[in-house]
This record gives C-alpha cells, structure tokens and sequence, in this order.
C-alpha cells in the first residue's frame, strides 16, 4: 500500500515507472514496471511529499548508477550494483519514452491537421525499443549492429551539456526515419530563422526565379532583405558563437528587426515597420522551406513542378487526339498531372539505370576508380564545386583527368534515350484512355516528337547548369530537375 505523500508526487515521478511502448499491433500502450517503481521510491524518499520531482537530480543520479555498473563489468561487480544499475537504465529509459512521446503529440498538435497525421503514426518510428530486449545484465550482452533511439539517446546524453528532456527531443527532431515520413508529408523541421540564415542571395535568387517564378522586382526586394537580415542576425549569431554561446535559431528581437529596417531605409528610403518585415521574413523563409521539401523529395507542390517541368500544355495543344471532340478540360488535366508525376519517375529510374550500369563497368576495370566517379559525380552537381576543385578531393591531379572520369556528356545522353524509351511507352498506354484506335497511329506517330522536346528542355537545363561559372552556380541546393533527381538518387545509394 503506498502511503498518500507517495501520492502527491505520483504525476511527476511515474514518468520514472511506466514505459510508453508500441505493441505487436502498432498501437500505443503503457507497461507499468513495478520492480522500477519500488526501486526509485526506495532511492528517493526524501521527494515523496513534493508536488513535483527535481529530474535534472534524479537523472544524474541514476546515470551515475547506470554508468557504475558499466565501468564495473570489467571488474568484479557485486550483484547489488549490477541490480542498481540495470533498474536506474529502467528508469531513464520510462522516462525517454515520455518525452519522445511528448515530442510526437506536439508535432501533431503544430503541423498534424494541415498535413495528414497524427501522433499515432509518428510513434513507430521512434518508440522501437520496448526494453524488454534489454538483458538484466546489459553490459555483459553482445552488442547487436543496431541501436534503438532510446538506446542512442541514453547513451550518447552528457548532463553536463543539456537535460535528458532537451537531448531526447533533439534526437528524436533529427531521427532519419521520423523526418524522411514527415518531409512526405510536407513538413521540414528546421525553423525560418535556420533557413534564412545559411541561403546564400545568389542561391535565394535562383529558386524564387527559376522554382516560384517571382518577377525581377520581387527577387531584388526577397534579396535585399535576406542581406541586411545576415547583415544583423546572422553576425550576431556568429559572434555569439565565437564566445561560446549556442543553440537554436530563435526568432529575431525587436532591437534587430529595428536594426535591419534601419539598414533598408538607408538603402532604399522606406522605413517597414518591424513587425511587418518579420512577416516578409516568414514569408521568404516559408519559400525557401517549400523548396528545400522539394528537394528532398517531399511532396511535390504541382505549382512548382509546373514551374519545373517548362510548357507541358504543348502536349494537349501538340497532340489533339488526347483531347477528343468536346475537349473534357479534366480529362486534359488529369492526363497533364499523369505526365508530370511520370516524367519525374522515368526521369529517376533512367539516372539510377544509367549511374548503376556506369559504376558497374568502372569496378570491372578498376573499383577505387568507381568510388571516385560517385563521389565526383556529387561533388559537381549536388555540391556545385567546379572540376578544378574537385580534382584534389578525388585524388587526381587536374581539371581534365574529373572531366574524363564523369564523361558528363556522354551520361545525360544515355539518361536522355532512357527516359524518352520508358515515358513514351507509359505515356502512349495512358493515352488509349483518353482516345479511339483510330486516332492512336497518328498519336503514336506525334508522340516521340513531342515528348523528344520536352525531354530535350530538361537536359539542356542541366547542360546550361553545368556549364554556368562556378562564382555563379556555388549553392547549396541544385537547380535543375535533372541534378534535384540525380543528387536525390546518389544521396538514397549513399544511405
């Protein structure tokens, strides 16, 4: 029977208790651990009467007894420490599973509703230990290849640097999985200061003209303001840096939005109002964010891809046939949006066919010349470096020896005959939908043509890419659909 001060401080210490777990069925459950309750009321009593815990005290006594029985397993531990310690690692493992949970609910609660789903869905990706894998005797098991996120938390958590709770939310923040589920459904978890503060202009530039299509106008005003914000707040930030201080990218203060808009008006004459340049800075941040999720392969945005893929009307006005005689303009568009989802398919499908039948060719004449080749290839058009400069970091001595080794050319024109194969026949089996067998022969006669040019436009976007200046080109993020999916690809053979 517990006594009522137990009571009292049962909110707060159950953290300490009950694990939050998934089970066989994918649902979410609570498992109570009563030998880790009866240890952690026996080891702090002196808390029991309090309304809430001290977890910065608790926790590092707890890791202090984890950590014990570790150091001892080499030497002669008594069964006592090895008990202590094994229970303390329940404890912080409960209390984990709390905050990864809590961390889950308000990612559902920030973005959930507008993009599709719940806390329920996050959970199996972070909760994947339930920590009954774990032996009695944890230091004395074989390690597996693998390693839960509670376990990576647990063990990785420096108390002299951060609380459990802040180190568990940032782990789970930049869990691979959880973040890959979340950019397929719109969502980046880095903030719009974060986002502001590592484009480049020239970077900012591109994709508001080439991804968002703004006027010239409208770029020079995103990219004057992006330069008096680095001007203020990324200075500070890296002063800040320099002496120690550090964090996230939080929202700017007052004084500097008031520092920024007096820097505008000495550039232009025209004092904004602070809080209305931060609107215009979320707003430059919120486009810069929906690009980035583009790029990682996040939902595609069909305005944006529009944007991408130039002109793809010209096949309704090329190719009467797909139209029929009352023009259905959603017959139209469906067969448009089937192209554009098809182009980007084919378009992956030749370049990993392409690069694999390449890389396979290299290894048989020489492997280490093929590593070179991959790393070359995503140096060039993932990280814009220029040839010259690739040419050390791949152990070759010149420009002509990478130039030699990628055969840039030669590449685009085998993604080019691959493509052109794969999407003019899915495209002419969708068009059997949408038309009679009597117009088919003279589609099929029309098609290659048409579908020849639209695929010509995205190789000599790439061309042009790849043999722009490299003071021009050096960003961070590829222009080009044809580098966005090839640099998608040799960042999926890299993982």
């Amino acid at each position: 029977m517990i006594s009522s001060p137990v009571k009292i401080a049962m909110g707060a210490a159950l953290r300490y208790w009950r694990l939050v777990r998934i089970d066989a069925t994918g649902k979410r459950r609570i498992k109570e651990i009563p030998e880790a309750q009866e240890f952690f009321l026996a080891s702090f009593p002196e808390f029991m009467a309090q309304s809430d815990v001290p977890d910065t005290l608790i926790q590092r006594q707890l890791l202090h007894w984890m950590k014990q029985a570790n150091q001892g397993s080499l030497q002669a531990t008594s069964r006592q420490e090895e008990q202590q310690g094994f229970l303390a690692q329940r404890c912080l493992q409960c209390f984990i599973s709390h905050q990864i949970e809590r961390v889950c609910l308000k990612l559902e609660a920030q973005f959930g509703a507008e993009h599709g789903f719940t806390c329920n869905d996050l959970l199996p990706f972070v909760l994947d230990d339930d920590g009954i894998r774990q032996q009695r005797n944890p230091t004395r098991s074989v390690a597996t290849p693998y390693q839960s996120l509670m376990s990576n938390i647990l063990q990785s958590f420096d108390p002299e640097q951060s609380s459990l709770a802040t180190w568990a939310t940032r782990r789970v923040k930049h869990h691979k999985e959880l973040n890959a589920f979340l950019l397929e459904h719109g969502v980046y978890l880095v903030s719009d200061w974060a986002i502001l503060n590592d484009t480049r202009p020239k970077q900012l530039q591109r994709i508001f003209t080439q991804f968002h299509g703004l006027t010239p106008v409208e770029v020079q005003q995103a990219t004057r303001l992006l330069e008096n914000y680095h001007a203020v707040y990324r200075a500070q930030r890296l002063l800040a840096r320099q002496t120690g201080t550090q964090g996230q990218c939080l929202p700017p203060t007052t004084e500097q939005l008031q520092q920024m808009a007096q820097r505008l008006f000495n550039q232009t004459h025209e004092m904004l109002a602070p809080e209305i340049l931060m609107t215009q800075l979320q707003e430059i941040g919120s486009r810069l964010r929906e690009y980035r999720i583009y790029v990682r392969g996040g939902s595609l945005p069909t305005e944006s891809l529009d944007a991408k893929v130039n002109d793809t009307n010209t096949l309704s006005e090329r190719l009467p046939a797909l139209e029929g005689d009352n023009q259905d303009t959603d017959e139209q568009t469906e067969f448009l949006s089937f192209y554009r989802q098809q182009l980007v398919e084919c378009l992956d499908q030749a370049v990993a066919q392409v690069t694999d039948d390449q890389v396979r060719k290299l290894k048989r004449k020489d492997p280490d010349k093929a590593e070179k080749f991959l790393a070359a290839l995503q140096l060039f058009h993932c990280q814009e470096l220029s040839m010259s400069e690739i040419a050390p970091l791949v152990n070759l001595q010149a420009q002509f020896q990478v130039s030699r080794l990628l055969k840039l050319k030669s590449l685009r024109a085998d993604i080019r005959q691959r493509l052109l194969l794969q999407l003019r026949d899915r495209i002419f089996e969708q068009a059997k939908v949408y038309t009679t067998p009597e117009r088919l022969q003279t589609l099929n006669q029309q098609l290659e043509e048409v579908l020849s040019e639209q695929i010509d436009t995205v190789i000599q976007e790439a061309l042009t890419e790849a043999s722009t200046a490299t003071t021009a080109r050096k960003q961070t993020l590829p222009s080009s659909l044809f580098a966005q999916r090839l640099c998608r690809y040799l960042d999926s053979r890299r993982n």
